[in-house]
């Protein structure tokens, strides 16, 4: 597993799946349908991280409307490839009383983690919880939780870079890219 662990040999065995104009492409055409909806909201914005942050920063630039910005973390991963018990890190410092709340993450895999911090926005006062995925894995099964806004689609490998990590490394690649299975 040492090959597993050198992160320049998985960026070279990878597969890019989205390059980083497609990326781009489709967070300005989130920016416009997230502003359409929630503009008159005057929503806080939480960013769960550490995946969403690259993410969040860029599409944040992008919305001309008034938002507050708060964070999350919870995390299932923690630097492996398959997710396990979530362990909470923070919770929103903002009062979400009566609120609408837009989650920003990286990645729609099973819906376990987005699900769960939906609920504890909703249990924290929120009014309502949107939620913006800049990828959504197509697992080909129903997930607990859909995303409101999602920015592109990959298919069911492990993928990584734009706030995706691979064994903790290359959330700030441009693209997206599917690590080689042989790597998992």
């Amino acid at each position: 597993m040492l090959q597993a662990r050198n992160p320049q040999l998985l960026l070279a065995q990878a597969q890019q799946l989205h390059s980083q104009a497609a990326v781009e492409t489709s967070i300005a055409r989130l920016s416009q349908e997230i502003s359409t909806q929630l503009a008159e909201r005057c929503p806080i914005v939480i960013c769960v991280m550490g995946g969403g942050i690259v993410f969040a920063g860029q599409l944040l630039t992008q919305l001309n409307f008034p938002l507050e910005i708060d964070y999350v973390h919870a995390s299932r991963y923690e630097n492996e490839t398959s997710g396990k018990t979530l362990i909470w890190k923070a919770l929103p410092k903002s009062d979400l009383t009566g609120r609408t709340v837009l989650l920003v993450d990286d990645i729609l895999d099973e819906g376990i983690t987005l699900l769960e911090i939906q609920e504890k926005c909703l249990a924290m006062g929120a009014k309502e919880v949107y939620c913006a995925v800049l990828v959504e894995k197509n697992l080909n099964k129903p997930k607990p939780i859909q995303a409101h806004f999602v920015g592109l689609e990959v298919p069911n490998l492990y993928v990584f870079g734009y706030g995706m990590d691979v064994y903790g490394w290359w959330r700030n690649l441009p693209a997206i890219y599917a690590l080689n299975p042989i790597n998992c």
